[in-house]
């Protein structure tokens, strides 16, 4: 079938904005992180990144269960009853504080995690294989567009979460733009959830597959093209056994983990850097300067996260998907290893940012790389599958960062109401010489990467 269609397939990318901008949120969960062990003292460093591991494992999992589900029903469903299950978990993540301890936590990783990380995964895969399904001519750059607003919702949804909890101004680029009421932490979920739940249904529905055997008008596939696909569809029983898949599995976990470890933490790890400068006890403003800059570093770690989807996406259309991983991971390797030593925030954002700019390029690549391999016929289950791997990264990543930590010293610094709290400075080095060289691994395995031959084409 040519191009014509009663459908603009541009109303796609639209909807898959509107959706992932909002899906990633997921990445502010570093904003949360002191004002969660200012209210339960008792959760550690290990306890508070609890919910982070498991919103990415469930996640990734559930992306398997919503790519299933869309190849065989239409993306458009799916994709609204994943809004719905992620704005009901952080709706009902407000009612964590009516709880302590223990049970406080495990009714926020439920509540936030695993329903709201079932309710991302759901709705994410919809929009990736929709476009993908409407744009073979453009696979790399649709995928970068796809998966953008993922990376970018951090840019608007941490500095509105941080107002929210403080009851600051909503920032961006340390320029006060308009009031927010103090909601404090708990609330905030709740406004979040709402608006959550709100935009991903809207999105979900723009979201519909192509006709059958449909094609962009004047565009013919180029077999001698780098990134042209194999023109076999290949099921995901078959895609698990060949060794193509698991080395791209491989190394998608390798990048995921760096740059999850990295985003996840990207505040506390600069407060750590910074308050390590200070001399105690620190101001009640200078304690909220440094909070304001870890919470602007997410947001601009997320424009280079966005940047790099669009960016890698279009590279790899030109030089192809293999150089171009192999440069991501190399430029990573580069970063991680390098990062400790980055302790003035200018230096901090460069090297975060650049961890961001790679890790953006990972998640626009591998669903192109999981079409060129293996077809889009069963894209939606298969990216699935390969997706694991980011599910497997969400837990790593994260969980070295806190559990190869180390505290360094404490600080006191005094609060609002002239309160003396303990800040402890934490020592992430380890963490970061291992991602560093699990990337360089990466690299290594990528070079040995080949197309797969497969047998059956069914």
């Amino acid at each position: 079938m040519n191009g014509a269609t009663t459908y603009n397939r541009w109303w796609v990318v639209v909807g898959a904005l509107i959706i992932q901008i909002s899906l990633g949120a997921v990445y502010i969960w570093s904003v949360f992180q002191t004002p969660l062990r200012e209210a339960f003292p008792t959760w550690s460093e290990v306890d508070v990144t609890r919910p982070a591991q498991i919103v990415l494992a469930v996640f990734a999992l559930a992306v398997i269960i919503g790519g299933r589900i869309q190849d065989r029903v239409g993306p458009r469903w799916v994709a609204t009853a994943g809004g719905v299950i992620l704005g009901l978990g952080l709706v009902l993540a407000r009612w964590t504080e009516r709880w302590s301890g223990t049970t406080a936590l495990t009714w926020l990783t439920v509540t936030y995690a695993v329903l709201g990380g079932a309710g991302i995964g759901l709705a994410y895969v919809c929009p990736i294989a929709t476009a993908v399904k409407w744009f073979p001519d453009k696979r790399g750059l649709i995928t970068g567009l796809a998966v953008a607003g993922f990376g970018a919702g951090a840019f608007f949804f941490a500095p509105l979460a941080r107002g929210l909890i403080s009851g600051r101004p909503y920032a961006l680029f340390g320029a006060d733009l308009f009031a927010l009421p103090p909601l404090g932490v708990f609330r905030t979920f709740l406004m979040l959830g709402i608006v959550f739940l709100v935009a991903v249904v809207a999105g979900a529905q723009l979201l519909r597959n192509p006709p059958p055997g449909y094609k962009p008008a004047g565009w013919e596939p180029r077999p001698s093209s780098a990134t042209a696909p194999t023109g076999v569809d290949v099921g995901p029983r078959q895609m698990l056994a060949m060794p193509s898949f698991w080395i791209l599995w491989v190394t998608y976990l390798a990048g995921c983990a760096a740059g999850l470890q990295v985003i996840m933490k990207a505040s506390p790890i600069w407060q750590s850097f910074r308050m390590a400068a200070l001399s105690a006890p620190v101001p009640a403003e200078e304690f909220a300067r440094v909070g304001a800059a870890g919470a602007m570093a997410v947001s601009i770690l997320a424009i280079f996260n966005s940047l790099g989807r669009i960016f890698w996406g279009k590279v790899s259309d030109v030089i192809g998907r293999k150089a171009t991983l192999m440069a991501m991971f190399l430029i990573c390797a580069a970063a991680m290893l390098a990062l400790d030593r980055f302790r003035v925030f200018s230096l901090y954002l460069l090297g975060v940012c650049t961890v961001g700019f790679c890790f953006g390029g990972y998640l626009a690549l591998y669903p192109a790389v999981t079409a060129d391999f293996f077809g889009t016929k069963h894209l939606g289950v298969n990216y699935g599958w390969m997706f694991t791997a980011y599910g497997v990264g969400g837990l790593l990543g994260p969980f070295l960062a806190a559990r190869l930590m180390s505290v360094s010293g404490k600080v006191d610094y005094l609060t609002a109401d002239g309160a003396t709290k303990v800040f402890e400075v934490a020592n992430y080095r380890p963490a970061f010489l291992v991602a560093g060289l699990t990337c360089l691994v990466a690299a290594g395995l990528i070079a040995t990467l080949k197309r797969p031959t497969p047998r059956v084409t069914s």
